[in-house]
Parts: structure tokens; C-alpha cells; sequence
């Protein structure tokens, strides 16, 4: 087993007043050569967006984007011709492909918009440009995992084109969960968005995050009431 432990407090902040973004990962003027990627995860960005404020129309091409609102409402717009609205509960899932623009707006003029956003490199490229997004059960996760980004076409998780799984799990405290590696080669990527868990051998906190590698199953345990979000990816 090989593990990567990322605190919460070691990835890199910007604060541009409407936007404050912590990044996991390499990422605009954060760079870290040590901290580029785990596996073909690029980016793990926590962000918070003021009310009205948003990303304006930009470009991206061959890249899977995860969205996952974890407090509050993202409007999308795109050049596919794609508008719609996620709220808290929702996953939405866009393969730039070929390439399209797009923007991501916090969709309330009064409250801010806390969302995760993840990048993981795509299996194939110049694909044609897709646009989904579903909502899921809060308590379809209780104490059990939840798969909600899949490879599968036909599942009830969203579809990504990547060898990459996303889960997320909401445990009570002294609740165990066992995680198990889906795809030969894949690692592990966990992100604690509350509370307090072990695994590994190791204790994280919020917003810390840990990745495993060479392991087929893992066990999860929460030391207090917790959430987490496990990402399960190829390595190269």
C-alpha cells in the first residue's frame, strides 16, 4: 500500500473577493510540482462563490468536470445549448471533448455557492461535447456507499469517459464502510467533506484527503458523523 496524505490547511487558496477557491491540486497561479495530480485526477477545487458572481464564458477541450454543490445552487450555460440549474443533492458531469465554452454561476442573488469541482483527464479524446446532471438520495448514502460517476452507460451513476468511479458515503459515528477497487489498477482518492474518519492506518479531518494505491479494498471508518467523497481513477 502507498498513501498520499493531503491536510486541508496544505493546498493552495485564492482569494479573488467574489471567488475563494482552496486547491488540492496545481491550479491557476497555485503551482506546486509536488502536487499536480493523483493519477488522472487533475483537480480538486473547493470553492465558494458570492451571490450573483460566477465564472464567465470560457473554453475547454478533452477534460472530464465534475460539479457537486455542497451548499447552495450553480446555474450552467454552455454552447451546446445546455441551461440548467444544480442544487445541493446534484451531480453534474460535462465532457468538453472537441471543445465547448461554457459558464458556472452562482445561481442566488442573497446566499453564497460552496461547490466541489473536478477534473480528471478523459479516456478518449475529441469525443463529441456532453452535458448531464442528476440528483441522488441523501439516504441512499447512509452508511453505505452511494456510486454516483460511473463508466457504466446503462447504471443509475452518471456516465464518464474515464475508467473512474465516484462515490460518496454519509456515516454515523463508529459506522464502517468497505471500499472496494472496481477497475484493475485504479487507486483511491478520499476527500473528507465533514467530520472525522479512519482508514489506512490514518486519521483525517475535514477537507483533509488521502490516496491509495496498490490496494483491491479498503476500509472506512467514522470516528464522528461524516461525509466523504471517494475517487476511484486510473493511475496513468
Amino acid at each position: 500500500m502507498k498513501k498520499t496524505i493531503h491536510r486541508a490547511d496544505s493546498r493552495g487558496l485564492a482569494d479573488h473577493g467574489w471567488l475563494k477557491s482552496r486547491h488540492t491540486f496545481s491550479f491557476a497561479n497555485y503551482h506546486n510540482p509536488e502536487r499536480v495530480r493523483f493519477g488522472l485526477l487533475r483537480v480538486l477545487n473547493d470553492d465558494i462563490v458570492e451571490p450573483g458572481e460566477g465564472f464567465g464564458t470560457h473554453p475547454h477541450d478533452n477534460m472530464e468536470i465534475i460539479s457537486i454543490p455542497l451548499k447552495g445552487a450553480l446555474a450552467h450555460k454552455d454552447s451546446e445549448g445546455n441551461e440548467h440549474v444544480i442544487n445541493t443533492g446534484d451531480v453534474q458531469i460535462m465532457s468538453a471533448g472537441s471543445g465547448l465554452y461554457h459558464s458556472e454561476y452562482n445561481a442566488s442573488k442573497k446566499d453564497p455557492v460552496n461547490f466541489l469541482q473536478i477534473w480528471v483527464f478523459p479516456k478518449e479524446r475529441d469525443i463529441k461535447p456532453r452535458y448531464d446532471q442528476k440528483t441522488f438520495s441523501e439516504k441512499e448514502r447512509e452508511n453505505k456507499l452511494q456510486l454516483v460517476v460511473s463508466p457504466e452507460k446503462n447504471g443509475n451513476a452518471l456516465w464518464i469517459n474515464q475508467d473512474a468511479y465516484f462515490s460518496l458515503s454519509d456515516l454515523s459515528a463508529g459506522k464502517s464502510v468497505n471500499y472496494s477497487i472496481k477497475h484493475n489498477g485504479n487507486a483511491l482518492y478520499l476527500f473528507v467533506l465533514k467530520g472525522n474518519i479512519k482508514t489506512a492506518g490514518e486519521e483525517l479531518s475535514q477537507r483533509d484527503a488521502i490516496g491509495i494505491e496498490d490496494i483491491k479494498d479498503i476500509e472506512i471508518s467514522a470516528k464522528t458523523d461524516s461525509e466523504i467523497l471517494l475517487i476511484e481513477v486510473p493511475l496513468n
